[in-house]
């Protein structure tokens, strides 16, 4: 399918790039690209394994939502636009395959959300991070009032939230919204190389493993254990179970078929 605002890349069997391309407002998100990516992502298949999300260019990530856009929503139309993000977000967060951020830039307000969507965080040494929305009259609308707190603790995200600061990534990687920070020029290979080995495992248990975190986050301890110990007893039901311990005690390269 041809996009407007997205790039499509497959550099390696298993690994897709998607890259939102809106140069000229530093891909910030509007509706039309936010249906793109809804698009995009709920027409995936089994030969994806693991996505790669970035942004065009070596300065953004994504800007934020489109201010032009917003700005002459009324009440309505801006709960519409914001269960938009959100949803297609929640989308991305719930796939059922990894998904990294490749942040190259600026990621704030929808930016930063989106970033938060995905299972990991990395970013080059020029990143910053930021929630501005109340710097604007609104305040984050595509979940970042529930993600952030939940990746960096209630007093970072309120103070962030609240002052509408923007951090460099140095600051991101201290308190835990980015897991690594690279160069620029060595972003994508940093991201395309923990993909690789991702693909080198089991894609069920991987899968598995996502819905056991994810699901069991906010259970209590009881409920979050008893998930995780069903879904450790599904594992061996898959053939992924038996190709890998018979490859471990055999001393060869495991040959996973993702069943």
């Amino acid at each position: 399918m041809e996009y407007n605002f997205l790039k499509i890349e497959q550099p390696q069997g298993g690994v897709t790039v998607m890259t939102i391309s809106a140069p000229k407002s530093l891909n910030a998100l509007n509706s039309t690209i936010l249906k793109e990516i809804d698009t995009f992502i709920s027409g995936l298949d089994a030969s994806t394994r693991v996505l790669i999300i970035t942004g065009d260019g070596e300065k953004s990530f994504v800007a934020g939502a489109d201010i032009s856009e917003m700005a002459h929503l009324d009440e309505p139309q801006g709960t519409e636009f914001g269960r938009l993000g959100a949803q297609v977000f929640r989308k991305i967060e719930t796939l059922p395959i990894p998904v990294i951020a490749a942040v190259n830039g600026f990621a704030l307000g929808g930016g930063c959300e989106l970033a938060m969507a995905c299972d990991i965080r990395i970013c080059s040494s020029n990143a910053k991070f930021g929630q501005p929305e109340v710097g604007l009259g609104i305040i984050p609308g595509f979940s970042g009032t529930y993600r952030l707190p939940k990746l960096i603790g209630q007093g970072y995200a309120k103070e962030m939230i609240y002052t509408g600061k923007v951090i460099r990534s140095d600051e991101a990687l201290r308190i835990g919204l980015v897991n690594a920070v690279y160069e620029q020029p060595e972003l994508m290979g940093k991201a395309i190389e923990m993909a690789q080995m991702m693909l080198k495992c089991a894609p069920v248990a991987i899968t598995l493993a996502k819905q056991s975190i994810n699901e069991g986050y906010d259970l209590d301890a009881d409920g979050a254990i008893g998930l995780e110990n069903k879904l450790f007893g599904k594992c061996f039901s898959t053939c992924d179970q038996k190709e890998g311990m018979d490859a471990f005690l055999n001393k060869r390269k495991a040959e996973f078929k993702g069943e």
